[in-house]
């Protein structure tokens, strides 16, 4: 099914959007609880996805938000998707040579979004990120906090404390953004645990995609990140 444009009007809670489409207001489903402020601003053009679900309360889903001339995916859930695709794919040099691939991997109390595994048993656990705020050039996680992510960060480490191999996977989902550095202001806690987390072997590998209304593909070249704070002045605390 095709997608829709839209004009973004307002976003009365995390889960809905107003939006105007074809000069009638309607809602929409926002399938990202990220504040996304910098994106969802008033006026901007959005492309939804219609549903045919007679029961859904929404009839549409707010897939894309065109800012700077460019498209951002905000389907924050498709992310996984689409990272186990380009693993799959062979994308992703550093997570080649498994033979196995599953999404969503039951650990404990925690559901890690894609495990691997090779014909020796080695394993490995990944946990997907999407990221959509970008500052300077410089893509920032998250935009809001996260008890979530701090605890599937735990147990990334737990899991590498027990001899298996495990990785934060950050993809931007934001053209513009070329690094990635942890977002200390809004959440210093999760930025603070990824740093702890990497001190421990959980490895860090960053990403981006290109994004099409026709289809989001990985761009097969990892980008840099910095773990420290990032001042007003520029100066990074390391």
């Amino acid at each position: 099914m095709d997608y829709v444009r839209g004009i973004f009007k307002a976003r009365p809670n995390r889960f809905i959007a107003e939006v105007e489409v074809g000069g009638q207001l309607e809602i929409a489903h926002v399938p990202n609880t990220g504040r996304c402020r910098e994106l969802l601003v008033e006026d901007a053009v959005v492309w939804l996805k219609p549903s045919d679900n007679p029961n859904r309360k929404t009839k549409f889903s707010l897939h894309f938000v065109e800012n700077n001339g460019v498209l951002v995916s905000l389907y924050s859930q498709q992310a996984n998707g689409i990272v186990y695709d380009a693993i799959v794919d062979g994308k992703i040099i550093e997570l080649s040579g498994y033979s196995r691939h599953q999404r969503e991997k039951t650990v404990d109390n925690s559901r890690i979004d894609i495990y691997l595994e090779n014909s020796n048993d080695d394993s490995c656990f990944v946990e997907v990120k999407g990221v959509t705020l970008i500052i300077d050039g410089e893509a920032r996680f998250p935009d809001a906090p996260t008890e979530r992510g701090v605890k599937h960060l735990k147990e990334l480490i737990k899991l590498k404390k027990e001899g298996n191999r495990c990785v934060v996977f950050f993809l931007i989902q934001h053209p513009a953004g070329n690094f990635f550095r942890p977002n200390w202001e809004n959440d210093p806690v999760f930025s603070e645990t990824l740093n702890e987390a990497y001190a421990n072997g959980v490895e860090i590998l960053v990403y981006k995609c290109d994004n099409q209304l026709d289809g989001i593909e990985v761009i097969p070249e990892s980008l840099d990140f910095d773990l420290g704070q990032c001042f007003a002045d520029g100066v990074v605390d390391d």
